[in-house]
């Protein structure tokens, strides 16, 4: 999105099916505000799939899934990267782009998977399993990558895993996530105790309950949620993947068993389509707001750094995901 020519009252139309009128206003001076930072800057703002529309439709020059996001953070050429999401997206902004000034607008913008463990948990574990491969899930710290040999994402991980060519992989921090690949696959899976609080608290009977309200829904789910809820879901993939069902199946009525504000979003761009939205925030990707990225692009905050040798090992990890 170019912010050359747009304003806040030109993007309205855009957000109109999930932002009421009334609380248009409470946004536009920041929008117009953060438009105009950018030009001034040089910067762009990555946008995850969990950040409330008015961030993801408005402000935002690339969105997607973590993958995504990893991906489109090595072509930008601006000098400023602004990551809505959470820290270890930031971090990994950073470790593909050393050389760029990356801002978090709220340091406090965790993740309950991330913090599940820790570099010495990892070391710990090649001691258990002498040999074994460390596949981690992007959700997690730099320090954490470092210690890895590679990394995936919930809409690579199957693949990731695949290509080492080896008959078991330790499979990091997320347990249901492993959970979930395992059945797709051959190589035996060791999985870690870690949850993403959003997607833990979904149940199957939550979808069943769904169902008896929506005749017909279509249900997709995460592959973070346990494998009970999966195996409840017409589909289970990536918020990229759920994003690519709903444009190229249109069904008459979907619900995305994932966070709140990806239903928003995806609503946004088919109209045709009708949003059942089963509402579990993530208080993390909440912490990101059209005030504090405007906060960071005036103050220059928070800059991410990272330790050169922790970022080194790290980045290899996370190059090798993207090789494969």
């Amino acid at each position: 999105m170019s912010g050359m020519t747009l304003s806040a009252a030109s993007l309205y139309d855009r957000v109109q099916r999930v932002i009421p009128a009334i609380e248009w206003p409470v946004f536009s001076d920041d929008i117009d505000a953060i438009l105009k930072l950018k030009r001034e800057r040089n910067a762009v703002i990555l946008a995850h799939n969990y950040q409330t529309p008015e961030i993801f439709h408005c402000v935002a020059d690339i969105v997607g899934d973590s993958l995504a996001l990893a991906r489109k953070a090595m072509e930008v050429e601006a000098d400023v990267i602004v990551l809505a999401g959470v820290h270890f997206m930031a971090e990994t902004a950073k470790l593909l782009n050393p050389s760029k000034t990356v801002l978090i607008p709220d340091m406090r913008a965790g993740c309950s998977l991330a913090d599940s463990i820790t570099p010495q948990d990892i070391r710990l574990l090649r001691q258990r399993y002498p040999g074994v491969p460390v596949v981690t899930y992007v959700n997690t710290s730099a320090a954490v990558k470092a210690e890895s040999d590679i990394c995936c994402t919930s809409g690579n991980a199957k693949a990731v895993v695949e290509s080492l060519g080896v008959p078991r992989v330790l499979m990091l921090p997320d347990e249901y996530l492993a959970q979930n690949i395992a059945k797709q696959t051959d190589v035996e899976i060791i999985a870690w105790k870690g949850h993403c609080e959003v997607h833990e608290r979904f149940t199957p009977e939550d979808i069943r309950e769904m169902r008896a309200a929506h005749p017909g829904v279509t249900v997709l789910a995460h592959p973070e949620c346990p494998p009970e809820v999966v195996a409840e879901a017409d589909f289970a993939g990536s918020t990229a993947a759920m994003s690519d069902y709903v444009g190229r199946e249109k069904p008459a009525s979907v619900v995305l068993v994932t966070e709140c504000s990806m239903s928003d979003n995806v609503a946004v761009e088919h109209p045709d389509v009708e949003f059942i939205r089963p509402c579990n925030l993530c208080p993390h990707m909440k912490r990101i707001t059209l005030g504090n990225i405007r906060s960071a692009l005036e103050r220059n905050e928070h800059a991410v750094t990272i330790d050169p040798t922790v970022a080194a090992r790290a980045r290899l990890a996370v190059e090798r995901m993207l090789a494969v």
